[in-house]
């Protein structure tokens, strides 16, 4: 299977930057995002704007990725904002409870209605409050190849 492709581009304007995003945002090429926003905070950048209007596909490791990186710019003082996130994104982030991170996201009602053969979510699943959300999307480590979690 090939490895998803994703390009990085940076834009800094003394204490605040735009990254734009292209391509793919998934397990394998997270790392990647985290580390280019890791390199803002070492930058001492303080306000990051993610534009992922290229973005063909985020999952939730992507999600998890930009929710680590939102809570270590607050943290710092600083702030970190998605804008046109991909409608896979869009539905994870309605989700979870994260709306708080988005920029240019659609209102509820106007999402895409879930694909045939998919669970529809309904007015009783309400989405986790925000400290839920993150809490819930950290990174799970098994504690040992092959061991039982």
């Amino acid at each position: 299977m090939p490895i998803p492709h994703l390009t990085i581009y940076r834009h800094d304007r003394k204490t605040r930057a735009l990254i734009t995003l292209a391509g793919e945002i998934d397990l394998h090429t997270g790392p990647l995002v985290r580390e280019s926003l890791a390199c803002y905070l070492r930058d001492c950048i303080r306000t990051i704007d993610v534009d992922l209007t290229p973005v063909t596909f985020c999952d939730v490791s992507g999600l998890n990725v930009f929710l680590a990186a939102w809570h270590h710019m607050a943290a710092a003082g600083g702030s970190l904002q998605l804008h046109h996130p991909p409608p896979v994104l869009a539905r994870i982030v309605d989700l979870t409870g994260s709306r708080f991170l988005l920029r240019g996201l659609p209102a509820p009602q106007e999402l895409p209605p879930p694909r045939e053969g998919t669970i529809a979510t309904t007015p009783a699943l309400r989405p986790a409050p925000r400290y839920e959300a993150l809490h819930r999307l950290a990174p799970v480590i098994p504690a040992a190849v092959g061991g039982v979690l």
